[in-house]
């Protein structure tokens, strides 16, 4: 939230008043091909005052990836370490291999007002929610049909007609989890569906919650002149 400049505080209004923002976790969830990599992609490269959560994970670093970037690559029995201290917001299993948001970068990082994507599913946002409450902005992507979001699997031409056939039906069961979420968007254009989750953002980033000193400020306005 912008202060007044110095030229424009009356004698009513502190000019020492600090109003601060704090950080929000905005989730993106969505089935294989709704569209959810290409958007959390713009969003990143057009926002500059949010980023990606890196995960911990115990999967092998694959060429390409960068220790503290893509993730922070650890053991398993580091891992199991870290879930019996409590040092995850949330965690899960998927295809043998283990991930999990570390708490203390997330829990520092909204402190400071730093705004956070998170790329997890349904089962994981309700864990983070549970946790983090209102600092957690929960969207869904939705396909504009059934046949579309065949169509989006298919033309990738790297999966057999049986891995298409898996992916469609993990695809409805994450779908039928929609109304779980507190925004759901039908990604039938990228570039429009992008654009209505920055506005999403950008409400999210105004509410009168995550103002912090907000109340301190509104009091000095109501003291008397004089």
């Amino acid at each position: 939230m912008a202060r007044p400049s110095a030229g424009m505080v009356s004698d009513n209004v502190p000019e020492n008043t600090d109003l601060k923002r704090r950080g929000l976790m905005l989730v993106l969830s969505s089935p294989s091909g709704a569209g959810k990599t290409t958007i959390s992609r713009k969003l990143l490269d057009a926002d500059q005052q949010i980023r990606m959560s890196v995960s911990v994970t115990t999967r092998p670093m694959r060429p390409g990836e960068v220790d503290g970037k893509d993730y922070h690559f650890t053991t398993r029995e580091e891992f199991d370490r870290m879930v019996e201290a409590g040092e995850f917001l949330e965690y899960a299993e998927v295809f043998g291999n283990h991930y999990g948001t570390p708490r203390a970068q997330i829990e520092q990082g909204l402190e400071s007002g730093q705004d956070f994507l998170f790329d997890i599913d349904w089962q994981g946002t309700q864990t983070l929610r549970q946790e983090m409450g209102d600092d957690v902005v929960p969207v869904f992507l939705l396909p504009p049909s059934v046949d579309e979001l065949r169509q989006r699997l298919t033309s990738r031409s790297t999966d057999s007609t049986d891995v298409i056939n898996a992916r469609m039906e993990r695809a409805r069961d994450e779908i039928s989890h929609w109304d779980a979420y507190g925004y759901v968007l039908i990604n039938d254009d990228i570039d429009e569906c992008f654009g209505q989750v920055g506005q999403i953002l950008s409400a999210e980033r105004l509410r009168r919650e995550r103002q912090t000193g907000l109340i301190e400020f509104a009091r000095e306005l109501m003291k008397p002149e004089g």
